[in-house]
Order: structure tokens, then C-alpha cells, then sequence
């Protein structure tokens, strides 16, 4: 046998895609861990954004009542609410994929800084 007859050629079809300010390899199909981090950030603001609407129009008069509707906790509601505080660059960004790379779904849960009320 001749080594050409060895040689097995294999061709994965991958697109180059700007993401956060750097390029990234995507393959049709596979949906990379960043990519479901993404996702997951977006179905949040939409979250936030629906559940301030059921506050705001009143089908929930408390955050409280709205968890339990939802049969999560109401830390947690109220942490996702404040993505709607979000500046709207912010927002859009996010939604487009556009957002730093700081800018997780983890990061923004967590409490603002102490200092956060000295600058605002």
C-alpha cells in the first residue's frame, strides 16, 4: 500500500466571526460554551424586561408575587430586575452581541460596589 492510499483528508467547514473585540472560530452545528453564555445573558434582559412589565402594568402587585407565579425566588427575580437599569447602549450591546467580554451574566448579579452611590 502506498502512503497516499493511507492518507485520510477531513474537511470541517468553520466561519470566522468578530466576538467582543476578537475573532472566533464557529462551526455549524456546535454551539460553543461562549456562545451559550451569550444566550443565556440575552434570555435574562429579556426576562428582566418582561417581568418589569407584569410589575409595571400591575397583573403582579409585589416582586413576591410575581417569584412565586414564576416558582423561583424572589432574590433572584429582583436580581434580574436590575438588568433593566442597564444604560440602553449597554442593553443594545448585549443584544447584539457586542458587549465586553466583562459584561457576564454572573458579573452583572452581583451587588453594585459600595462606591457605586459616591459616583451617582
Amino acid at each position: 500500500m502506498s502512503d497516499a492510499a493511507q492518507t485520510l483528508t477531513v474537511v470541517i467547514p468553520l466561519r470566522v466571526k468578530p466576538r467582543g473585540g476578537r475573532k472566533a472560530m464557529v462551526m455549524p452545528g456546535v454551539m460553543a460554551l461562549e456562545r451559550r453564555q451569550y444566550i443565556t445573558l440575552i434570555k435574562a434582559v429579556a426576562r428582566a424586561f418582561r417581568w418589569r412589565r407584569m410589575l409595571e402594568t400591575g397583573r403582579f402587585a409585589t416582586i413576591n408575587e410575581l417569584a412565586a407565579s414564576e416558582k423561583i425566588n424572589s432574590s433572584y427575580v429582583s436580581r434580574v430586575l436590575r438588568l433593566t437599569l442597564l444604560a440602553p447602549d449597554i442593553v443594545e450591546a448585549i443584544l447584539d452581541g457586542r458587549q465586553a467580554e466583562s459584561v457576564t451574566l454572573p458579573a452583572l448579579m452581583k451587588p453594585f460596589p459600595k462606591t457605586w452611590a459616591k459616583l451617582h
